[in-house]
Formats: structure tokens, C-alpha cells, sequence
């Protein structure tokens, strides 16, 4: 998927040379948290969001620094301070260093940018004008889109196992032995070592990805790496009676 499948088209906007109530307003009547901003051309010149408003002077809320920092800061840094706390134009307190990105970039390039520069919306230029933007909401819908339209058909018990045995093949994670799985009407079990938690804990969400999973039990022995205590599986309730008759073992090695 690219920027232009997930974005968010009618962007609502604020000139640079509008009041900051006005900002507000478009924040809090459309439930959004951040504002494109544009000039009167309607060009991108930066982006105003609510972090932009937590540091002003009708809220008590101007940064009080030490005597010492503001002398290192330098005058001119302390005249940027206040024309943010106590600017009365958009263009006063709105972030002017904005990353952008077109429609064809892939969501998985976004998402980067939005974990890199701590960002929570992008927004997306064709030929240097403003046509969408990405937040983090879109990409929450985005990957709700695709969970509805991705649900495959189911396999049956051979393909399960197959399907598992070359999906643990491919991860760096995967314990230095490969497990046993063994599938009987749906229900993955899985014998086998692991040396964390957080492994047993990657298999059983590996085998519920598997279409046609209904169940996954997990018969895995916990190895401490570095003292070798072996930590046995603990038997599910109702299942200790039954346990050595009915569950299914793996083949022997």
C-alpha cells in the first residue's frame, strides 16, 4: 500500500495568517489534533498541532528555564520562546520544518519517517501542492481494511504443519531447535525448547496466523540460557486427567 491508498483527501487546513483561535476552533469542531498550514497561494509552509499550543502565556503553561540555560541559550532563543507562547498568528507558533512525502510512497517508508522524526501526520504533496495527509489513525483504518479483505480460505491439517514448518524457517528469532508440531483437527501443538518467554510466545502467534488454526496448545519446555533450569509446560485446566492419553506427542526423533 502507498500514502495515496491510506491518506485522508479533504484535508482540513489553516492560512498562516489566521489567529490562533481559529486553529483551535478546526482542532476541537473536527476532532483533530494538528493543522496543515498554508500561505495564500495555498502552498505548504508548515503544520501546526497541539504541541505547538501546550506553552502559552493565557495558560500559565510559558517554559520557565534556570538563569544559567537562558544565559547559554542566547537571547535570540528566548525571543523564539516567546513569540510561541505569546504569538497571536498561526504563522507565529506553527512548526515550519515539515516532512512530506508523495502519493505513491509506501506505508512502510512512512511509518519510518513518523517513528524517526516523532511525527503523528504527514502530509502528502503532488507537484508541491497539498493533497492528503497520513496520520496515525489512518494507518490504524488502513490495516482494519486489510485484516477484512485478507481473511483466506482454511487449510487442512497437512497444509497447516507445512505452512508452519516453512513459515519457523524463516525467522531470526527461532530457537536454535526446531520444534514439533503436531495439528489434529485444527489444533496446533507444539513440542519443543525454547530459552525465553518471548519466544514461546512468537510461536504461538506464528501458528495463529496459519489459516485454519482454531487452537494452539503449547507443550514447550523453558531452558534458562544461562543456568540450564528447565522450566516444565504447565498443563491447561481440565487437561491433566486426560493429558497423556489424549494429546497428541510428536514423532519420535
Amino acid at each position: 500500500m502507498n500514502a495515496a491508498d491510506a491518506m485522508t483527501r479533504n484535508v482540513i487546513t489553516v492560512e498562516e495568517k489566521a489567529p490562533i483561535e481559529q486553529a483551535v476552533r478546526l482542532m476541537l469542531q473536527h476532532r483533530i489534533s494538528g493543522l496543515p498550514v498554508v500561505d495564500a497561494a495555498g502552498r505548504l509552509v508548515g503544520i501546526v498541532t497541539e504541541g505547538d499550543l501546550l506553552r502559552r502565556a493565557e495558560t500559565g503553561t510559558v517554559k520557565r528555564r534556570p538563569r544559567w540555560l537562558e544565559l547559554l541559550l542566547g537571547p535570540s532563543r528566548l525571543a523564539a520562546d516567546y513569540v510561541q507562547s505569546h504569538g497571536r498568528k498561526v504563522g507565529d507558533v506553527m512548526t515550519r520544518d515539515v516532512v512530506t512525502v508523495d502519493e505513491t510512497t509506501p506505508l512502510e517508508q512512512l511509518v519510518r519517517i513518523m517513528e524517526e522524526r516523532r511525527v503523528k501526520r504527514v502530509p502528502v504533496l503532488r507537484d508541491g501542492r497539498l493533497v492528503g495527509i497520513v496520520s496515525r489513525a489512518n494507518l490504524v483504518r488502513a490495516l482494519a481494511a486489510e485484516i477484512v479483505e485478507s481473511k483466506p480460505g482454511s487449510l487442512d491439517d497437512e497444509e497447516i504443519r507445512d505452512r508452519l514448518v516453512a513459515e519457523f524457517e524463516k525467522q531470526r528469532w527461532a530457537p536454535p531447535t526446531a520444534p514439533n508440531f503436531v495439528v489434529r483437527n485444527g489444533v496446533v501443538h507444539i513440542w519443543g525448547l525454547v530459552t525465553s518467554e518471548d519466544q514461546r510466545a512468537a510461536l504461538r502467534v506464528m501458528a495463529e496466523n496459519i489459516p485454519g488454526v482454531r487452537e494452539v496448545r503449547d507443550h514447550l519446555v523453558w531452558i534458562e540460557p544461562y543456568s540450564g533450569m528447565i522450566v516444565e509446560p504447565v498443563a491447561e485446566e481440565g487437561e491433566s486427567d486426560a493429558f497423556a492419553s489424549e494429546t497428541p506427542r510428536p514423532p519420535p526423533a
